[in-house]
């Protein structure tokens, strides 16, 4: 889906090409193939380039894998993330390990008698093992919105919206659902995905209806009798990734990068401070 817009939206040597991330030494809007990491961040070639002359020469150390595909700006946090979920789908198959249950979440654990608030994090990584599916769904998803919006957005913003969505996926759990109902999935984060890239296409001028329509069907099969599908958890990532996404794209001039850490800090102490609440009733 194309997004039209301004060209300060676009790389500035690639016009067609969308991106969030600026230049952190001029400014400039560059894609993924125009980004060199550096110790300030992400810069252009231009300013590469000037760095490399009036830098004293040095023989360059040999890079690792990891680091080839960082500095060719692959998405290595939706890798990894994928990579871990994997691994740890493996381990819940393994019998007397009990990962399933040491890592899900109910809102049980968010009330003083069973206290365990982490778990509405490690729940995102733990999947249904009666209905393979699950899993695979879910990282076939995180993998299309996943390499789009990081390098949209930078790994760093990334990572924050994918945790940030989770754990507003707990929260809707937590407030809507059951308390003795235990979830489990990373389907909450990836509606935050889908909320932010929503947010960020219409905010952009895009043309956001093909989007729509996917994640209103995602939610109606959440509401289907007889799934058992945490439809409290896509409400609440949803919600939550549409946020930050909102702040994001009001905020992604360098002369707004405090503004934006503040923002999002801020929200991040909010679902915090919610996941708190039913310690005091």
């Amino acid at each position: 889906m194309s997004l039209p817009g301004t060209a300060a939206n676009f790389c500035y040597r690639h016009p067609g090409r969308q991106s969030f991330i600026l230049c952190q030494r001029c400014g400039r809007t560059i894609c993924p193939e125009c980004q060199t990491q550096a110790a300030v961040g992400v810069i252009c070639p231009e300013c590469m380039r000037e760095q490399r002359q009036s830098a004293p020469r040095t023989k360059s150390a040999a890079r690792t894998r990891l680091g080839r595909m960082t500095a060719a700006g692959e998405p290595v946090v939706t890798y990894s993330i994928i990579a871990l979920t994997v691994v740890v789908f493996l381990l819940q198959l393994v019998p007397g390990l009990d990962v399933t249950n040491r890592l899900l979440y109910a809102g049980l654990y968010s009330y003083p008698v069973a206290f365990e608030p982490w778990r509405m994090l490690t729940s995102i990584v733990v999947h249904s093992t009666g209905f393979f599916f699950h899993v695979l769904l879910n990282m076939y998803t995180l993998w299309i919105f996943g390499q789009i919006l990081e390098r949209m957005l930078g790994r760093g913003r990334f990572l924050t919206l994918y945790l940030l969505s989770g754990l507003a996926g707990s929260l809707g759990v937590l407030f809507l659902a059951d308390p003795r109902v235990a979830v489990v999935g990373a389907s909450g984060a990836i509606f935050g995905l889908m909320g932010a890239f929503l947010v960020i296409q219409r905010k952009l001028g895009g043309n956001a209806t093909q989007l729509l329509i996917l994640v209103g069907i995602n939610l109606v099969i959440g509401f289907l009798p007889g799934l058992n599908v945490a439809w409290q958890a896509h409400v609440g990532g949803l919600i939550g990734g549409a946020v930050i996404g909102l702040i994001y794209v009001q905020t992604r001039q360098r002369s707004k990068r405090t503004l934006q850490f503040a923002l999002i800090g801020g929200f991040a102490a909010l679902l915090v401070a919610l996941s708190l609440t039913k310690l005091f009733v």
